[in-house]
Order: C-alpha cells, then structure tokens, then sequence
C-alpha cells in the first residue's frame, strides 16, 4: 500500500480502479441506462473539477496568501518558482474542466438555456437558483483566465517587467482571486440550493 500512496500517479490510478469497481458493481445492480449514467459521469465530472478549483482558489487565499509575509526572502522563489506555476496550472485547467462539464450537464439535462436566463419567463426557481450559479461560474473562470493567470505570469516573472508593474499585476491578482473567493460561497449556494431546495 506504501508504494501506491508514495507515488501521486499510482495514487490516482488507484483511485480510478476503485471507480471502475464502483460501477461495475452499479452496472450489476442496476442495470445500464446510457442517457442516465452519461448525465451522472459528466455531472460527477463537473464536481471532480470543481473541488478542484476551488479547493486551489481556497488554497490561495486561506493559505498562501496570508502566510506569505511570514516565509523568510531567501525562501520565497521556492513558492513562486515552484509550487505556486504548479497550482495555477492545476487552478486554471480546473477552472476550464469545471465550466465546460457543467455547461454538458445542463445540455444534457435540458435547462442550458433556462439557466442562462436565469429562468425569466419560465417561472422555473430552480433554474433562477441554477443560473445564477452558472453565471458566478463564468465571471470567476473569466477572472481566472483572462486576469488572474496574465498577473500572475508577471507577478511570478515568466513575464518580462518592471519592479512596479509586477507589483501592480500581483495586487491585480489577489484582488481578483479573493473575488472569486467572495463569489464562491453563493456560487455554492445556488448549486446545491438547486438541486436540493428546489
């Protein structure tokens, strides 16, 4: 079991074995519906990316963030060299997965265009709740995409610079990314309330 935990590749395999375990055994008991299981795998998709995300944008923000003040100077290009290209890698195709499999999952399941507009005219709650989620969603994938990563590449120096502009491009950044920690908590809201209140 060592080698397997030891290793992060052997561990993810690992972990979709036992994936593949658990439906085989949904498949035996439950028989194969295509339509239904396509919506639960991109669905299970759309949240696998999603903690994902968030749980890197969280990581930023009540993590690295607060405590970079506190990581000595001759320290700190060991976070920007090396772990923080890593994260944000992970953070943006993250991002990228989350939005696409969950426009799939509202495709699928026929309310892409209800949520969308939010439900006016339907007087559908739960594509209002479901839209506005989806609409958080995309402002934040934008903000990862189209602000946070260009500041980030000059903040962290794979981007030529100045000393001011960098600084100015860093602030841009954790402004942006504690945007999207502030829209993250409806965002959530308005998912789960959809599935779930309505």
């Amino acid at each position: 079991m060592t080698a397997i935990l030891t290793d992060l590749k052997k561990t993810v395999i690992a972990g979709m074995v036992l994936v593949v375990g658990l439906f085989i055994i949904y498949y035996t008991t439950q028989g194969y519906s295509g339509g239904d299981f396509g919506r639960f795998f991109f669905r299970w998709l759309h949240v696998l990316s999603g903690v994902m995300w968030i749980g890197l944008l969280w990581y930023f923000n009540f993590v690295q963030i607060p405590n970079m003040g506190k990581i000595p100077d001759e320290q700190k290009p060991a976070i920007g060299k090396v772990i923080a290209p890593a994260a944000l890698w992970w953070f943006r195709w993250a991002a990228m997965a989350t939005i696409v499999t969950g426009l799939i999952v509202a495709m699928m399941n026929g309310y892409l265009n209800e949520a969308l507009i939010l439900g006016i005219g339907a007087g559908s709650a739960k594509a209002t709740a479901i839209g506005i989620g989806m609409w958080m969603g995309i402002i934040m994938w934008f903000n990862v995409w189209f602000v946070i990563w260009p500041n980030q590449k000059r903040a962290l120096g794979m981007v030529e610079c100045s000393p001011e502009e960098k600084a100015a491009s860093a602030r841009t950044a954790m402004l942006f990314s504690r945007t999207n920690t502030l829209l993250s908590f409806p965002m959530l809201f308005a998912m789960v309330s959809a599935q779930n209140i309505y």
